[in-house]
């Protein structure tokens, strides 16, 4: 599984790469057919937002979260993409 991480208005600082690949590493264990996750950090006026586009076997998923700051952003944002991954799973296996 690839992680990638862009920023949008903001420099991408070593702790919040570290931070981004240190929460998705843990998909690895649930999904083993995420082929690509890319994450988009941005920040416009007051909002603070993570997004991803997740790239598992035969579909694409985007999906994105708000937070008080990035962190609580990212949080969230991998909150939903394991519920995408469940779904798909359960998909598949129907």
């Amino acid at each position: 599984m690839q992680i990638t991480v862009k920023c949008r208005n903001i420099e991408l600082t070593d702790a919040l790469n570290d931070f981004v690949h240190e929460k998705f590493t843990k998909l690895d264990r649930q999904a083993e057919n995420i082929k690509e996750i890319l994450v988009t950090l941005s920040v416009e006026k007051l909002e603070q937002k993570a997004e991803a586009v997740v790239e598992v076997i035969g579909d694409t998923y985007h999906t994105e979260a708000v937070g008080d700051d990035l962190y609580a952003a990212i949080d969230l944002l991998l909150d939903k993409v394991v519920r995408i991954i469940v779904k798909h799973k359960e998909k598949q296996q129907k």
